[in-house]
């Protein structure tokens, strides 16, 4: 029987020791979206012959992430089907990349149904691309960054404690003008939000703020996914100063360590101008991932319900 326990801000070094060391590179896997989001999907964690195990409710849907870890995966796997069906609810797994795919048949061959979901995938691109927005393809994002830098009398600078405040400010502004409080979607992510900002240091976040004329106009924020990258969780800006997406996304780019080789700026969730948005960026990699269930349990597809 699997022991989970409720995830914690004082679990974040033995969680991240897994996750960190990890090839993996979705967005689900950074401690701060696992800690923020509990409240949503009740996330509960624990660690079996050296895997770090996930499990959630999406929707009132039992699922697990896929282990993370080095080892022989048939006992773990075993386990949680076990797990799954002492809750009375089939098994499936979320969050799993391609290469996984395969992983997974090697352990189990022939017994999980595959289904990908575009809606889901995670946008990687390159730190380099997206810090110096070099070529061609850039022309456009280029003269945005151009003419912000001619237009405004601008500062970047780090979020700090003592500047968190201003990053709640302007989040409620921007939740006034976008009606969060009519939105699920969006009334849970500034829950989400919020509880980032009230832990910035426990969860181990970096971020930046972009001030115009000394008033706050942007800040982003994230932290790492894994050894070469790097999660963007959050970027808000005030839409009434021109640019000043492009300018926050450009500016913390270039703040972000260079050992970091991709920028995982997370998925579109099916909204059509956060496609288009994000495509606009060049993503290196469109990181699809796949829910895997037991073929003799067909389930419906799960949505995480943001």
């Amino acid at each position: 029987m699997i022991s989970f326990k409720d995830i914690e801000l004082q679990d974040k070094e033995l969680i991240t020791s897994y996750t960190q060391n990890s090839p993996r590179r979705n967005c689900d896997l950074s401690f701060s979206n696992l800690c923020s989001w509990r409240f949503l999907y009740n996330t509960k964690f624990a660690i079996m012959d050296g895997f770090l195990l996930l499990k959630f409710w999406a929707n009132d849907e039992l699922v697990y992430m896929m282990p993370i870890g080095n080892g022989d995966l048939t006992k773990v796997l075993d386990a949680l089907v076990e797990d799954a069906h002492r809750e009375g609810e089939p098994f499936c797994l979320l969050g799993i990349c391609s290469g996984m795919c395969s992983e997974l048949e090697a352990f189990m061959p022939g017994k999980f149904q595959f289904t990908a979901d575009r809606d889901y995938a995670d946008y990687l691109y390159l730190r380099t691309d997206l810090a110096t927005l070099a070529g061609k393809k850039f022309q456009s994002k280029r003269n945005h960054v151009n003419k912000f830098k001619r237009t405004y009398n601008y500062e970047y600078t780090p979020i700090t404690p003592d500047r968190i405040q201003e990053c709640l400010d302007l989040e409620a502004e921007w939740c006034k003008a976008n009606n969060c409080d009519q939105h699920e979607g969006t009334g849970n992510e500034r829950r989400a939000l919020v509880y980032a900002l009230h832990n910035f240091e426990e969860l181990g976040l970096t971020g930046g703020i972009l001030h115009v004329d000394g008033k706050i106009a942007a800040f982003t924020f994230g932290m790492p996914i894994n050894q070469d990258t790097f999660g963007v969780h959050v970027e808000k800006a005030d839409t009434s100063i021109d640019g000043a997406y492009a300018m926050i996304n450009y500016e913390f780019a270039n703040h972000i360590p260079e050992q970091y080789v991709y920028l995982n700026r997370e998925e579109d969730l099916g909204i059509e101008g956060l496609r288009k948005a994000k495509l606009s960026y060049q993503p290196a990699i469109i990181l699809e991932k796949y829910m895997a269930c037991l073929k003799d349990e067909p389930v419906e597809a799960i949505k995480w319900g943001e």
